[in-house]
């Protein structure tokens, strides 16, 4: 029995359909690869010579491979210092932008009073100023304290984050009902238990999302470095890396092979909780 006109028409509709996928599919490939291109020839530089940087169309991979850069970075500069400050930078401001995040989304999401909308509303604000705008009188409050040329004075520029309270917010509001909440404070529950023992267990992807939002932000930090580390020895990475270009010139194999050891961590980080990243970030683009 024929089909029909219906039948045709669904066909030619599942035929489109299919093709308009398949022509996305490789629209989103080749954005991929376009964007991972740079990614590639930065390790391929690291183990080039600097005879073979310079040849065009340049060389995905090396002719003749070399650890020369690496050697020359890791034995002529403090390049495992600066990762060590850069790591210990990072990951105190990591817990402390999850931590402070987490305890205010978490009064945001769930308690009801109008100055918290007031102040909230004045915290998403700050998103949208610079960093560059505060950095100066933060850098005088940093140096009234004696903070300077320390990682304590490069943590009171990332404590906070006002996206991240905005993150575990939303993710509050629609991820853990009411309901559960006043049945925990009926059973004679505090506020502290509540937040322990049923709030953060609820928020595990949300807060490993801002996680690596935290450690990407600290760990490629430059601006705020520079300015409170004033000797090699506390420098961060990011600050390091700089050093490899002069006023003329560009030790372009050091900068590729030190720049490639940076990767590391952060690729490391984003790899383990890339799926808890993409959920956290889904979520907090829900309606109230």
């Amino acid at each position: 029995m024929s089909a029909g006109p219906t039948g045709e028409v669904v066909g030619h509709a599942n035929m489109r359909s299919r093709a308009t996928n398949l022509a996305i599919d490789v629209i989103l490939m080749a954005f991929s690869l376009a964007m991972l291109l740079p990614l590639v020839l930065l390790v391929a530089n690291a183990f080039k010579t600097p005879q073979e940087m310079l040849v065009w169309p340049p060389t995905i991979i090396p002719s003749d491979p070399t650890l020369s850069n690496f050697t020359a970075v890791l034995g002529e500069t403090p390049l495992l210092r600066w990762i060590w400050n850069s790591l210990a930078f990072a990951v105190l401001s990591t817990l402390a932008i999850v931590s402070t995040s987490a305890v205010a989304g978490y009064v945001f999401g769930k308690f009801r009073y109008r100055s918290l909308n007031a102040l909230f509303v004045v915290i998403l604000a700050t998103a949208i100023i610079p960093f560059e705008v505060y950095m100066i009188p933060l850098y005088f409050q940093v140096k009234s304290l004696g903070l300077l040329n320390s990682l304590w004075g490069l943590l009171l520029g990332y404590l906070v984050m006002s996206f991240g309270i905005f993150l575990i917010r939303q993710n509050v509001i629609h991820a853990i009902p009411d309901e559960l909440l006043e049945a925990a404070r009926v059973d004679g529950a505090g506020e502290f238990w509540i937040f322990a023992r049923i709030v953060l267990p609820l928020l595990r992807g949300p807060l490993a999302a801002l996680g690596v939002l935290a450690f990407f932000q600290a760990w490629t930090a430059f601006a705020w470095p520079l300015v409170v580390a004033t000797s090699r020895d506390t420098y961060t990475i990011e600050v390091g890396l700089a050093l490899f270009q002069t006023g003329f010139t560009v030790d372009l194999g050091r900068l590729s092979a030190a720049s490639a050891i940076v990767l590391i961590p952060s690729v490391t980080l984003f790899v383990f909780l890339r799926r808890q990243f993409t959920q956290g970030i889904a979520t907090s683009g829900l309606k109230d």
